[in-house]
């Protein structure tokens, strides 16, 4: 085990890393005394993200806000979602992805995850949309589909778009964790009608704070402009006609992921690196790594996840309680939105279970709640050395060792 030094400690679950050309960006601003919400490094910063999305024959528009959620909650106004409207989302994932329906008072419904990636189960789905049919008051049609790529790893996004399309859905992607991961060669948040992605302090580039919504559609992106402006009308004075929101990102802000863009790609790869090293460091031991569909999709790897095996002695919580004492951050999988309580009411849709629809079912046979039983994210900081990436190894096997 290398021999950490006190000031090499803590080790950290993932924190901003910082270049130098984000400072220069910074500066131009305040030289130029440009610091309110809107201006050339916001402007810019949209055409760069898109650029680096837009390929395969792709258009991407992108229109940065506030938040990543700010962007799934204009993506889930562009939807038409309203009051009363199902939402079918992924149950495995956090909360931004799942309160922005409530916020227009449709009806989230949860979707079980599936093994292969974490992500939502295209036949749990099914079940779904076909239980949400419209063919009476009980049984709305779904209104929308709001898929997450967990810890960035991207869902099966095929299987998930033919079923969209087939019983006439619309897509929404919360790509908040999955920035320069792709599928097929494309980017994940630009396969559904709308995107979002998350420029938040831990993920794979930052602003501090912000996010981003995509669309092919120009004018979805304008109108989302409107609503993130105030929804202020073409008028001299302030004249409204309809409700909006103080969702812009500031110049300052978009500076800052001016320059972090120059560097996604250096982020992606430390974060691979770091995944490939647990995979190698915790062999032999009863655990396997978060997975994904090598060939058809590329994570960015944003967190490094493991899954013990049913069983074993040694419990998630027991190594977040002996790592926590080292000063070395890991954090639980994310606890599913159907066990939420703030959610309890709400339908769930699992595969397993002995109901035809599959829908309610004892939640714990669900695919969902076992990864959350068994799951542990661990120290995924692109600046972590390998002295202390084997501290951290070291330490999980030797919990293993002594049971």
């Amino acid at each position: 085990m290398c021999a950490l030094k006190p000031e090499e400690k803590p080790i950290l679950l993932s924190s901003p890393t910082m270049h130098g050309e984000e400072l220069e960006y910074i500066n131009e601003a305040f030289e130029r005394n440009w610091i309110a919400p809107l201006g050339f490094n916001v402007d810019a910063f949209e055409q760069e993200m898109s650029e680096y999305l837009s390929k395969r024959a792709f258009e991407c528009n992108c229109l940065a806000l506030c938040s990543g959620t700010a962007a799934i909650h204009l993506a889930v106004k562009l939807a038409g979602i309203g009051r009363g409207n199902i939402v079918l989302c992924s149950d495995m994932t956090f909360a931004a992805t799942v309160n922005p329906v409530t916020y227009e008072g449709g009806i989230p419904v949860f979707i079980d995850s599936e093994y292969d990636t974490w992500n939502m189960d295209p036949q749990a789905l099914e079940k779904a949309l076909k239980y949400y049919d419209g063919r009476d008051s009980l049984h709305p049609k779904a209104k929308a589909v709001i898929v997450a790529h967990l810890y960035g790893t991207p869902a099966k996004i095929d299987e998930l778009l033919y079923l969209c399309d087939k019983y006439g859905v619309i897509m929404i992607e919360d790509a908040a964790e999955s920035l320069s991961a792709t599928y097929g060669g494309r980017q994940t948040g630009t396969f559904g009608k709308y995107g979002a992605i998350s420029f938040n302090g831990n993920k794979i580039i930052t602003t501090s704070g912000g996010g981003m919504l995509l669309t092919d559609d120009q004018s979805a992106r304008e109108k989302a402009l409107f609503w993130a402006t105030q929804a202020r009308d073409s008028a001299p004075w302030y004249q409204h006609s309809e409700i909006g929101y103080n969702y812009r990102m500031s110049n300052v802000v978009a500076g800052i992921g001016r320059g972090q863009l120059i560097h996604i790609e250096e982020h992606r790869e430390l974060k691979e690196k770091i995944y490939r090293r647990y995979k190698e460091g915790l062999k032999g031991l009863p655990i396997t790594m978060n997975p994904y569909d090598s060939e058809k999709s590329v994570p960015n790897f944003w967190l490094s996840c493991m899954l013990i095996e049913r069983g074993c002695n040694v419990l998630p919580m027991k190594i977040y309680e002996a790592l926590k004492e080292q000063r070395i951050e890991t954090r639980p999988i994310w606890k599913p939105m159907h066990l939420q309580p703030v959610y309890k009411s709400n339908n769930f849709f699992t595969v397993n279970g002995g109901k035809d629809d599959g829908i309610n079912v004892n939640s714990d046979i669900s695919v969902s709640n076992d990864i959350f039983a068994r799951g542990l994210c661990l120290p995924s900081d692109i600046k972590m050395t390998d002295c202390q990436q084997s501290e951290v190894i070291e330490n999980i096997r030797t919990l293993f060792q002594e049971v």
